[in-house]
């Protein structure tokens, strides 16, 4: 089997994030990164499929320089190996699924797997619109998957509930927070990632237009919320409403 999963890089979600003075985007100076957390659920369930059902895994991630060492974590927890597709600027959801269908043209992989959301923007949109591109069935939210011939059979976490759905493969599957817990990696298996194989290409070389269709314009720092009261009876609550006017 041949399983495809995504590593995008994120500021570290323990690092305190500041915006830029002009609300230009966020002060990235001594911002730690890391790999997206459900990417890595990801591709933690992409080393299991593959031990219990053999093939490959490969990891792609999309960036700049330093995303391969996004790749090379992910080769240390099991991936075979990486595809990094080098970007001047980092693409918006679409544009990412559009990328992708070009690694997927070339890889042919029965599934691919990806984290359902990137920490950093929220937007919940590339495996989405990447399985809609390559008109695949698709499963987000995945928190149990299992293969059954030629489909796989995956719990999905909706609102009310888990919700189960048979897709066939090829497909895409988005990775939920309960799929699995990514492994500890050992320090072996970190010396041995920098030995495997890491392909880098470009965007250009894909020939796509990845021009966004989401621009973030301006961020602010959310207005600070005013500090509870702990009131003792209901008569004190009444006094407040009847002081700022709200009852009579």
């Amino acid at each position: 089997m041949k399983i495809l999963a995504t590593a995008k890089r994120v500021t570290d979600p323990d690092s305190i994030i500041e915006i830029k003075p002009d609300g230009s985007g966020i002060d990235l100076s001594g911002i730690q990164f890391t790999i997206n957390p459900f990417d890595a659920i990801a591709v933690e369930e992409g080393v299991r499929i593959r031990e219990a059902h053999g093939g490959t895994l490969t990891v792609v991630s999309i960036g700049s320089e330093d995303c391969q060492s996004e790749i090379r974590k992910a080769l240390a927890m099991g991936a075979d190996r990486g595809i990094f597709i080098t970007a001047p600027e980092e693409p918006d959801s679409d544009a990412a699924a559009r990328i992708l269908v070009k690694v997927v043209e070339k890889e042919q992989p029965d599934i691919i797997l990806m984290g359902k959301q990137a920490i950093d923007l929220d937007d919940n949109q590339a495996a989405q619109l990447l399985a809609e591109y390559l008109r695949w069935g698709q499963a987000c939210f995945a928190s149990r998957i299992e293969f059954s011939g030629n489909k796989v059979v995956v719990d999905r976490e909706v609102d009310d509930g888990i919700e189960v759905v048979e897709v066939m493969l090829p497909c895409v599957i988005s990775a939920e927070l309960r799929l699995n817990e990514p492994r500890h990696i050992p320090l072996p298996a970190i010396f041995k990632a920098n030995k495997k194989q890491i392909e880098i290409s470009s965007i250009s070389e894909l020939g796509i237009d990845t021009a966004p269709k989401v621009v973030v314009q301006n961020l602010e720092v959310p207005a600070e919320r005013k500090s509870c009261q702990i009131l003792e009876t209901v008569s004190d609550l009444l006094g407040i409403l009847k002081n700022n006017g709200i009852i009579a």
